[in-house]
This record gives C-alpha cells, sequence and structure tokens, in this order.
C-alpha cells in the first residue's frame, strides 16, 4: 500500500464503485428536487429528495409493494411493469404536493430497464423531468405493458408446458394469475392508481 506525506486515500464509496462525487455535487449544486430510482430482485423504489445542509429530505416515496397491498396488483413486484407502475404513483403523489418538476439522480445505473420503466412511469404522471427520447430503448413500451411476459409465456405454453409451469409457478399456484393476461393486470391498476392515489 502506498505511504507518504502527499498520498490520499480515495473515499470509500467511490472506491466500492457506489457513488460518483463529480456527478453529485452537480446534482446538488443545481438545488432542484431529485428523483431517485433504486431496483432491487424483487422490489423498486421511487422517491422525491429535497438536499439540505445536514442530509437529504423525503418529499414522495412510492414502493412496489404498495401496489400488493393497495391497488390490488397480483403480479411480480419487480418486474418491468411494476416499476412503471410504482414510477407512475410516485409521479402522482408529487403533483399531489405540488411538485411539477425534478431532475433525474440515477447513481449508478444498475437495473438498466426496470428504472427506465419507473422513469417512464413518472413522465406518465406529467411531472417535468428534462430527458431525450433516445434515452429509452425501442421496446420498453412493449415491455411496461406486459406484453412481452405474454408472448414469452404463451411461447413456452406451446412448446414446452413443464418448462411453462416451472417458470409461471408463482403466477399458476401462489397468486392464482394467468400469465397470459398480465397487460390486463398492469392496464386494471394503472387505473385503480389513476383514481385512488
Amino acid at each position: 500500500m502506498a505511504k507518504g506525506p502527499r498520498y490520499r486515500r480515495s473515499n470509500r464509496r467511490r472506491e466500492e464503485g457506489k457513488t460518483n462525487y463529480h456527478r453529485r455535487l452537480r446534482l446538488l449544486k443545481s438545488k432542484k428536487l431529485r428523483v431517485v430510482i433504486r431496483a432491487s430482485n424483487n422490489h423498486i423504489i421511487v422517491q422525491i429528495i429535497q438536499s439540505k445542509f445536514g442530509g437529504d429530505k423525503v418529499l414522495v416515496s412510492a414502493h412496489s409493494t404498495e401496489l400488493t397491498s393497495k391497488f390490488g396488483y397480483k403480479a411480480n413486484t419487480g418486474n418491468v411493469p411494476a416499476a412503471y407502475l410504482t414510477g407512475f404513483l410516485a409521479g402522482l403523489r408529487a403533483k399531489k404536493q405540488n411538485i411539477h418538476e425534478a431532475i433525474l439522480d440515477l447513481g449508478i445505473f444498475y437495473h438498466r430497464i426496470r428504472v427506465l420503466a419507473a422513469f417512464k412511469g413518472i413522465l406518465k404522471s406529467e411531472l417535468e423531468v428534462p430527458y431525450k427520447e433516445s434515452f429509452f430503448p425501442d421496446d420498453l413500451d412493449e415491455r411496461i405493458t406486459g406484453a412481452q411476459i405474454e408472448k414469452f409465456a404463451n411461447l413456452l405454453k406451446n412448446e414446452n408446458p413443464e418448462k411453462y409451469d416451472q417458470i409461471f409457478s408463482g403466477y399458476l399456484k401462489k397468486n392464482k394469475i394467468n400469465p397470459l393476461k398480465i397487460s390486463q393486470i398492469v392496464s386494471n391498476t394503472f387505473k385503480t392508481i389513476e383514481n385512488n392515489a
């Protein structure tokens, strides 16, 4: 390990690849509210954050588990449609609190498609966030509606029924959902959020 009077060790979170401090400083200097989207394997969290001395303040928050507990969504809360619905829910809550604009804070960009789906949900709620259309992949709209899951389920059901039962066992046995009707579930949940959020 290097030693000496001029040696300086970099910040721990920078070494771990968790924080880009130069980008974070630019975001903080803008003094605008930040939209923060984080995805784990099973959940999506969307927050609108205000930066303050002494720590950040969360003004609006939406978690994908709320889709099942409050809005009747029965499918997986970690998939692309759930990310879209969570972003839409956060955007509507922000509008209710008279928040009309923010900037996107991606941090380290993991789980790219689900993060972009949540961002698309925020834009659908008409919250103003600067972006470029080229930022989104071409098939994102199809993924958001659940059509891609339906296509895959239909293909498996016709070509390999055993694998279909194995992969979609969580839908079929646990939640008693037909994977071939995911887009209808997404559409119904979207309407429920729109009417009750």
